[in-house]
């Protein structure tokens, strides 16, 4: 087996195939959520996040749920804050529109609040980030870093 490339809150990542399959699986997600079925006849898409708007009240508050998903896997990923505070936006706007009776679910189909987060998330990889936050932060104030902390059971074990 591999040595873990990042440990984040006792999960070990082996590495660049870790956050692929996390990219895999998110992208997944937000098209399920976003853009999975087509209006016939039209070029409209919609997910079932618009389907589970339509239950009044509780409706909304789910797919704010499920949308927080990725805004957590974004974190876990390694986003700095204020692209998590933007993601964290997308999801109250489009969460705060769908209150609003069937304007609001009409407003949901089209903003696609986890597809424009699941852009936010794809630019900063690319960009070069996305390493996990524990393999890079290093050592903070009363805690070594996930890398420091390895090396020095590595070094006592010699």
């Amino acid at each position: 087996m591999a040595a873990p490339y990042a440990t984040f809150n006792g999960r070990s990542f082996t590495g660049p195939a870790d956050r692929d399959e996390t990219l895999a699986r998110l992208d997944a997600l937000s098209r399920l959520l976003d853009s999975a079925f087509v209006v016939p006849g039209t070029n409209v898409r919609f997910g079932i996040d618009g389907l589970i708007g339509l239950v009044p009240g509780i409706g909304d508050l789910v797919s704010c749920a499920l949308s927080s998903y990725l805004i957590w896997e974004a974190r876990r990923l390694g986003l700095p804050r204020w692209k998590i505070a933007r993601m964290i936006g997308n999801v109250a706007f489009d969460t705060a529109i769908g209150v609003v009776p069937f304007v609001g679910d009409v407003a949901d189909v089209m903003f696609k609040a986890n597809r424009r987060n699941m852009r936010i998330i794809r630019d900063h990889i690319e960009a070069g980030g996305g390493t996990f936050p524990a393999a890079r932060q290093g050592p903070g104030p009363g805690r070594p870093g996930v890398i420091d902390a390895e090396y020095h059971v590595v070094e006592r074990a010699k």
